[in-house]
């Protein structure tokens, strides 16, 4: 299969997928072998692709340059969610298929961030959407480039991205995720942030609703308390922590 970016950057699907554990910091999704700001300095240097600009944030599509193989990838959480009725209609996807890429030419591209987050029952799967129009024809194939991690393909093109059990993958920064399961409680909590974050509930929050400011503060005491799971629990603190800021006399 042969897949289209930026209307005119081609990459061809291989037999071999990123073997790196996605890293969810609850506002994006980095699958790529960094541990830190320089060691990601020297990534973006010693490859190609789609990356960041001054003041834009694209989603980034890294390319080793000898071999033309993906070596990396990130993608940024969209700030508005699907209404319930929208976000139904990804329950039916294709399955999975686990593939690598290879750029069909050495040339950067620009790979827009998407518009909208559909998100499946209890955040089991989160799917990013180009536009909601998506959901208007059938997504022909997921392309899994790491883990849990896939790109999602209509009429050739790339039309956004899924993360299946984001919750496992909760962590801060460049840290790599907690092997162990999430705990029931981060799961819920995870829900609850990804609600705070987004809209709608994020416009009442920055409008000052008492409703609101309650479910804001009652994450992030909750969060503070927990006790088993720190080091997820930690990353939802972190992604909440500018909202709590910004509303600390509430």
């Amino acid at each position: 299969m042969r897949l289209t970016f930026d209307n005119d950057w081609h990459a061809t699907v291989t037999a071999d997928p990123l073997p790196i554990i996605p890293r969810f910091s609850g506002n994006s999704v980095d699958t790529a072998h960094y541990a830190d700001v320089k060691e990601r300095e020297r990534f973006l240097l010693a490859t190609f692709g789609s990356q960041e600009r001054l003041w834009e944030t694209p989603d980034v599509l890294r390319f080793d340059p000898d071999s033309r193989r993906l070596a990396g990838a990130e993608f940024q959480l969209p700030g508005e969610s699907a209404s319930a009725e929208d976000s139904a209609r990804v329950s039916v996807l294709p399955a999975v298929r686990p593939s690598g890429l290879r750029a069909d030419e050495v040339r950067d591209f620009r790979l827009e961030m998407c518009e909208v987050l559909c998100r499946a029952p209890e955040d089991t799967l989160l799917t990013s959407l180009r536009d909601i129009d998506v959901l208007n024809e059938p997504l022909e194939a997921r392309i899994g480039i790491a883990p849990d991690v896939a790109l999602l393909v209509q009429h050739g093109t790339v039309v956004g991205w899924s993360l299946t059990d984001p919750a496992r993958y909760l962590t801060q920064a460049f840290a790599a995720p907690d092997p162990n399961p999430p705990f029931p409680a981060t799961r819920r909590l995870l829900t609850e942030c990804l609600d705070l974050i987004t809209e709608p509930v994020i416009d009442d929050v920055m409008d000052g609703k008492p409703a609101a400011l309650a479910r804001l503060r009652a994450a992030d005491q909750a969060l503070r308390t927990q006790h088993e799971d720190r080091s997820r629990a930690d990353a939802l603190l972190t992604l909440i922590a500018n909202l709590v800021e910004d509303h600390r006399n509430w």
